[in-house]
């Protein structure tokens, strides 16, 4: 499950996803910013091994394909520190109200899709921003229109086009081995 949570209004956004490799996560992120209609500022992700290449307490290495996302979208991305749920309270909370208010409601069904789960997600979500508050006036939606929605960059003309980085090794014969396949030259990116 993937859940993306903006900071004021806890406006939040949920999807089913197969896994957590790059494609994927990418996929996810550029949903959630159309789900919001705009870009946030900053993107503050787990200390996942998709996001962050290599970890450091105050200068981690992003994984090349994410900042070429983040640079797309000219969104800023701070991972959380390892070990660390303070750093990323909203979404923690989001990920236990995604849990008790659409997972368990759909934990009895069975779905024979992705796109079929991801439905009834997305059904369960509108509820979820438009129910109100407990402890103060209005719902995620009425604070996220108010706040959040003015504060947000319009999204860029084009979708990111998902791109996979990988290091090769030359052999002695200048062939390079990329996905099981010989070529001339060194094969740095690929677009699926």
């Amino acid at each position: 499950m993937f859940v993306a949570t903006l900071g004021a209004s806890s406006y939040t956004y949920a999807e089913a996803t197969w896994t957590q490799e790059m494609e994927h996560w990418i996929g996810s992120h550029i949903r959630a910013f159309e789900f919001l209609g705009g870009l946030p500022e900053l993107v503050v992700p787990d200390n996942t091994r998709t996001a962050v290449a290599r970890t450091h307490r105050y200068e981690p290495d992003l994984n090349p394909t994410y900042q070429e996302m983040a640079m797309h979208y000219g969104v800023g991305v701070v991972p959380a520190r390892p070990r660390k749920p303070r750093d990323k309270a909203a979404v923690e909370q989001g990920v236990q109200v995604v849990q008790r208010w659409i997972v368990a409601a759909l934990h009895h069904r069975k779905f024979f899709s992705l796109h079929e789960a991801n439905k009834a997600i997305g059904e369960l979500l509108i509820k979820l921003n438009r129910r109100p508050f407990r402890k103060r006036e209005g719902s995620r939606l009425a604070v996220f229109e108010q706040l959040e929605r003015p504060a947000l960059r319009p999204l860029p003309a084009t979708r990111f086009d998902l791109a996979i980085w990988s290091r090769a090794t030359v052999n002695i014969d200048y062939h390079v081995v990329f996905e099981g396949s010989f070529g001339y030259g060194i094969a740095a990116r690929t677009r699926r």
